[in-house]
């Protein structure tokens, strides 16, 4: 076992066991050790550099995983533990409902509009800057979906009213979503108006089986919007983004055929 001291020896001292080998490093084992020297700890940092090792501790210490803080002589536990002891929320388990996915990828999606903008003007124009938000919107969520289809297809066809008559259209979806957004961005008048058809249609659809599977039927489900296996729940933010696409389809609509 590799034993690694870091910070001085004047500070409080904690004794961190993490596996540290040339196939696996322990992510939470960095994470325990990168917590204990932002609290001030001089960290006694001992590596298990084989699976037999780490065992053999797990073991003789009647724990079942590592790593393993012990502050003190007093065994704290493994990251999450060590993040209580010092007054933090413990992370997420991966089941809870958030809506990060949707604020970081609607935020990119507004930064990115924002600079296209500036670089092709010089200037800040709030029509254009809108549409490139809701074009770039809907094609970072297509590629969200793309990154697992059948996964997207399974959380899909729970609400969604025209896939659950015809299964391709879960499928299709994304795809559809994808050329619409990449053709509003393009701001050719020809390919917008192919464009505006296609996302009036998959919004309205899709704001009608929103409504309907959570106004309507009341029922508490996750949004596949931001791809398969998602925590967003289904509800205001999801009728929302199909409204968006509907509004901005019209407005192509208008736009380009007045």
């Amino acid at each position: 076992m590799n034993v690694i001291v870091h910070q001085d020896k004047k500070k409080k001292t904690a004794v961190l066991y993490r596996m540290v080998t040339d196939e696996h490093i322990c992510p939470f084992g960095l994470k325990s050790r990168d917590l204990l020297l932002r609290q001030g700890f001089r960290v006694e940092d001992h590596h298990f550099e084989t699976k037999k090792e780490a065992d053999e501790f797990r073991e003789e210490h009647d724990v079942k995983t590592t790593p393993q803080t012990y502050i003190d002589g007093e065994r704290i536990g493994g990251h999450d533990d060590l993040r209580a002891h010092f007054g933090k929320e413990r992370k997420q388990s991966g089941d809870e409902v958030t809506y990060q996915p949707i604020v970081a990828m609607f935020s990119a999606a507004f930064l990115a509009s924002l600079a296209v903008q500036w670089r092709a003007n010089q200037a800040l124009d709030w029509v254009p800057t809108v549409e490139l938000f809701v074009a770039f919107g809907m094609i970072i969520l297509a590629v969200q979906k793309l990154r697992d289809l059948f996964a997207f297809s399974n959380q899909f066809l729970g609400y969604d009213l025209l896939a659950q008559k015809w299964v391709r259209y879960a499928y299709v979806y994304p795809f559809v979503e994808f050329f619409a957004g990449l053709l509003m961005i393009t701001a050719v008048p020809e390919l917008a108006l192919i464009a505006a058809p296609f996302a009036l249609f998959i919004g309205t659809v899709g704001a009608i089986s929103v409504y309907k599977a959570v106004y309507v039927d009341k029922r508490e489900l996750k949004c596949a919007c931001v791809g398969g296996n998602s925590n967003v729940p289904l509800g205001f933010v999801s009728l929302s983004e199909n409204l968006a696409m509907i509004g901005m389809s019209i407005w192509m609509l208008v736009k380009h055929l007045s």
